[in-house]
């Protein structure tokens, strides 16, 4: 049986509230998972905040292939905050540099465990992944349809180099994206990411295969847009 939320309590071992004030925790004090990540057989890892602990990394490998080549879009790489707070790291970033394209790298829901089981055909070691469309499923809260030059040049690098790319569709899920796309006179969008099991636990599981051919897609993606690309819906 899963607690819910407004059950939960954490026991600090404090007799009094003085004694609790006296060790720094009061109202507004953040709680976290307790830090520690392991491996998991040949190519897994699992850990809390993998989410998006791995993305960072895919970003940083990225900005080492950016670093050595010579010409190019420009390419902003932001490591934002507070995207579970109701996005308010990207925000104020993508109104800074109001950006042609904006590409999220987070995770995808893994729907390869007994429990996910026809939710999606998105699993562990198939490889990067592109979201085909998203939206909370909740009041105000939206979404990302994708725009349809850049779902073309991921599906056509993807082909051209030989990669894996797997495909989503799915609610219940919002990333920075679904506002950084309404910014300015609209912003083309793409989600692409990453599969992960028991998203929000302390023990978050990716494969670390998964990774790499992110990294490979968005640095041969990246390389594909030129003079010539056009995001015209024509």
């Amino acid at each position: 049986t899963v607690v819910r939320v407004a059950d939960l309590y954490v026991d600090c071992g404090f007799e009094s509230a003085d004694e609790a004030d006296a060790a720094g925790v009061r109202i507004g004090t953040p709680v976290v998972y307790a830090p520690g990540s392991f491996a998991m057989g040949a190519h897994r890892v699992t850990g809390p905040a993998v989410d998006d602990r791995a993305g960072c990394a895919v970003l940083i490998e990225v900005a080492r292939a950016l670093a050595k080549r010579t010409g190019g879009p420009t390419v902003h790489l932001a490591f934002t905050t507070q995207e579970e707070f109701n996005l308010r790291g990207a925000l104020p970033l993508a109104q800074r540099l109001l950006p042609d394209i904006a590409l999220q790298v987070d995770l995808m829901l893994a729907t390869d465990t007994p429990d996910t089981t026809g939710r999606g055909d998105m699993r562990l070691g198939g490889g990067a992944g592109m979201s085909l469309y998203s939206f909370h499923g909740r009041g105000t809260l939206n979404g990302v349809i994708p725009h349809p030059a850049l779902v073309r040049l991921f599906e056509e690098t993807a082909g051209a180099e030989a990669m894996p790319l797997q495909r989503s569709a799915q609610t219940g899920v919002l990333t920075d994206l679904s506002y950084v796309q309404l910014v300015g006179e609209g912003v083309a969008a793409l989600d692409v990411g990453f599969p992960m099991r028991y998203s929000h636990s302390s023990r978050e599981v990716v494969d670390l295969r998964d990774l790499e051919s992110l990294r490979d897609l968005l640095i041969a993606a990246l390389a594909r847009i030129g003079p010539e690309f056009s995001l015209s819906r024509d």
